[in-house]
């Protein structure tokens, strides 16, 4: 169990980037404006992070631990136990951020890619048994989730995290049903 003060810091920081990565692209934001946003020193920001990507990193994994996240990872069975993080994911970006980001593409294919790269992982980690390769079946998984998180911020989160979350499991399922 981490000290409460070491997850109040990280949560400082990580509330401060996720912020900031809606105010502006994520190659732009300079480490001291996360600090002046958490109120945090510099000494501590690399006592925890060894940069803004370690940060980034660990703000995905934070949403995808969080409690009702962890529910369904644990409860999923079957092929939903290669999707399961799509709701949260989603939910996540609906309540969390509901007017439209104004960071530009680059900055949002960054934060896309860490996300990618993250989701497979955990993906990669439930796939055996399959004849399809895990690494190739992780990707394909995580980067259509990407895909459809971008195409709804492309039209402004038009429809409500249910219904994306229904259109990426439609697109997805049948291929992992059948290697699963």
């Amino acid at each position: 169990m981490t000290d409460r003060r070491i997850q109040k810091t990280q949560a400082l920081l990580q509330g401060a980037l996720v912020d900031l990565v809606h105010e502006r692209d994520y190659d732009a934001i300079p480490i001291k404006q996360i600090l002046a946003r958490a109120n945090v020193g510099r000494s501590t920001f690399y006592a925890h992070f060894r940069d803004k990507d370690e940060l980034l990193d660990s703000c995905i994994l934070a949403i995808l631990s969080s409690e009702r996240a962890s529910k369904l990872r644990r409860s999923a069975r079957g092929p939903e136990r290669l999707v399961w993080f799509s709701l949260p994911l989603f939910e996540y970006l609906e309540h969390r951020h509901a007017a439209e980001p104004t960071a530009g593409l680059p900055g949002r294919a960054i934060v896309h890619e860490h996300l990618r790269r993250a989701l497979a992982d955990l993906i990669r980690a439930e796939t055996s048994g399959s004849p399809v390769p895990p690494d190739l079946l992780a990707e394909h998984v995580a980067s259509t989730f990407v895909r459809v998180l971008d195409w709804w911020v492309d039209h402004a989160r038009a429809k409500p995290a249910s219904e994306i979350d229904a259109l990426f499991r439609m697109l997805i399922m049948p291929a992992v049903t059948a290697v699963t």
